[in-house]
């Protein structure tokens, strides 16, 4: 089956840009994420040091995502991204810099990456609010899906690029490719010419609130939004269970029991899941986001229990891969719940909440579950958690106006959010 009637989003040159922009930009940063662990151990530093350079990059960005979503609910989107994108390279090309000249004190590494993630942090959340303004609202959801195909096959790529250019060239170099990258996503930004925002009169009306009541604005509207903070709250508990049962004891049970080869099938069949969840999402019309994407994204609770309760490899890959499914199938309900049920005026505030929640709650989790496993035994911890999981993913559904949202009516409007899900 031809997928070309499906990339109808293409057709839009803003949208195509972007996808490219993008595209370029998640090749740099995932091939890098390999470059920067290797230089970190090349400059004599321990796990210890590079778990340093890591949390020094995550933690500002953290802390930035909600004057990154006010700024791009107030700026046009691609102004805001095309600065985070500058910013980025010339910090990443810093890096290198001191890198290449075999002078690199590990204490200007971590500043560098925390400054760096403070960029991205003020960048995200006008990078996951422009979609809508690019396409019409009744391709929103191929356009989502050719993102997320974008962003499934850079994942495979860009570690083994990243390795490639640390063996072949060295990991200084590796790191000043994804400066590049960051530089030439700016570039294909340029022809984007972001749509006006549809906002009511009133908010075009009188001077501009300051930040922090538009921080307020932005919470207001979290809060009495009950599909959202719903969704998001359970989201920072599942979240905590993935980075602490599945990223970090799951490398050591797996060790234990399956392998280490084995256990990289099962991340590449999961990545795979993903890439056949994006091509059947191209075409199959999701009505009630929440009600089809909370069910899916419970089925990642099954590897856990499979790994947890009798590690084999077939049926690992093959729970793997379908989580892999659910989890993508989750990601276009959730964006389209967002972009189609909240004013496009306070998109990016929405989105940079739900990231915040969703980015606490991952090194809570790796830090929590080390002592479990310690405690009460590895196995019986990550098969307990996959349980949790799939029951806390499908209790979301006890939320009416989570289990009722519907898709918005096409052409989009600016609804009160509150009100979108009947009941």
């Amino acid at each position: 089956m031809s997928l070309l009637p499906s990339a109808g989003p293409l057709r839009h040159p803003a949208f195509a840009w972007y996808l490219a922009s993008r595209g370029v930009n998640l090749l740099g940063t995932t091939a890098a994420t390999v470059a920067l662990a290797f230089a970190v151990l090349d400059l004599g530093g321990s796990t210890t040091a590079l778990g340093q350079v890591l949390a020094a990059r995550t933690l500002p960005m953290v802390a930035l995502l909600l004057f990154g979503g006010v700024l791009a609910d107030r700026l046009p989107r691609s102004l805001v991204l095309q600065a985070s994108n500058l910013s980025s390279g010339l910090l990443q090309a810093a890096t290198a810099a001191l890198l290449l000249t075999g002078h690199a004190p590990l204490w200007a590494v971590v500043v560098l990456q925390a400054l760096q993630g403070a960029a991205t942090g003020v960048g995200w959340p006008a990078m996951a609010g422009m979609v809508p303004t690019l396409v019409p609202a009744d391709e929103l959801q191929r356009a989502n899906a050719l993102v997320s195909m974008t962003r499934g096959l850079t994942a495979v790529a860009g570690p083994s690029l990243g390795t490639l250019l640390v063996v072949t060239v060295g990991s200084g170099w590796a790191v000043l490719a994804d400066a590049a990258a960051w530089f030439v996503a700016a570039v294909l930004l340029l022809p984007v010419r972001r749509s006006a925002p549809r906002r009511a009169p009133a908010e075009r009306a009188g001077p501009r609130a300051s930040t922090l009541v538009e921080l307020r604005e932005g919470w207001r509207l979290f809060r009495r939004t009950t599909w959202l903070w719903v969704v998001v709250a359970a989201f920072g508990v599942l979240n905590a269970i993935g980075g602490g049962a599945w990223l970090t004891l799951g490398p050591a049970l797996a060790e234990d029991t399956i392998g280490r080869q084995a256990w990289g099938w099962a991340l590449s069949a999961e990545a795979a899941g993903a890439l056949l969840g994006t091509v059947a999402l191209l075409r199959v019309r999701m009505p009630r986001p929440l009600l089809v994407g909370l069910p899916a994204v419970a089925l990642l609770g099954l590897p856990m229990i499979a790994l947890g309760l009798d590690a084999r490899v077939l049926p690992l890959l093959v729970l793997t891969c379908v989580a892999g499914v659910g989890l993508e199938v989750f990601g276009m309900g959730w964006n389209l719940a967002v972009q189609e049920n909240v004013p496009e005026a306070q998109l990016s505030r929405a989105y940079s909440y739900d990231a915040l929640g969703s980015l606490v709650a991952m090194p809570v989790g790796q830090l929590v579950y080390g002592p479990l496993g310690d405690r009460f035994g590895v196995g019986p911890v990550v098969l307990w958690s996959g349980v949790a999981y799939v029951v806390i993913a499908l209790l979301v559904l006890l939320s009416r106006s989570v289990r009722r949202l519907p898709r918005a009516p096409s052409p989009r409007t600016a609804a009160d959010p509150a009100t979108a899900a009947p009941g």
